[in-house]
């Protein structure tokens, strides 16, 4: 093989591999700064977009369906006594993992939005909760935890 055959067939091989560059959602991006005031903490599941929203100086859990680029009510979730800290989404949006501070308490909570229904996952030993993560099927959760001085991950398999 000839020293040019084989540079050309690097180039081709270098080529074919690169995918593009990545490219902005202008579309999307103009959306989701014109909603609220601020954002952050994103979770990402196939066509659902969950993240912490700032309006009126509280924040709040929003989720957003990425066919429609609509907000997608979430009745029950979002207490005027609870401050969220981290979130997460399951593949079909139907469940979010929640880190929420309540008065002197960080607690996880699981919110099932075919229900409507917000419920208090306890931690085993207990700790204090501070990020989460869902898997895609919504069943299998991981959570960061602090206990005594010390930091932890827990995999809490869901019903």
């Amino acid at each position: 093989m000839t020293r040019l055959s084989l540079s050309l067939g690097v180039l081709l091989l270098l080529a074919g591999c690169s995918g593009g560059r990545p490219r902005p959602r202008p579309e999307l991006n103009g959306l989701l700064r014109q909603s609220v005031s601020s954002r952050r903490d994103p979770a990402l599941a196939q066509v659902w977009l969950a993240s912490l929203g700032t309006r009126g100086g509280r924040e709040r859990i929003e989720l957003i369906d990425l066919r429609t680029r609509r907000p997608v009510p979430l009745p029950g979730l979002n207490r005027a006594d609870a401050q969220p800290i981290s979130l997460s989404v399951s593949g079909d949006g139907g469940r979010i993992a929640v880190v929420q501070q309540r008065e002197d308490r960080t607690e996880l909570f699981l919110y099932r939005r075919n229900a409507a229904a917000l419920q208090r996952l306890p931690l085993d030993p207990p700790g204090v909760p501070r990020s989460v993560s869902l898997d895609g099927s919504g069943r299998l959760l991981a959570v960061q935890v602090s206990r005594n001085g010390r930091w932890d991950v827990d995999l809490i398999r869901l019903p």
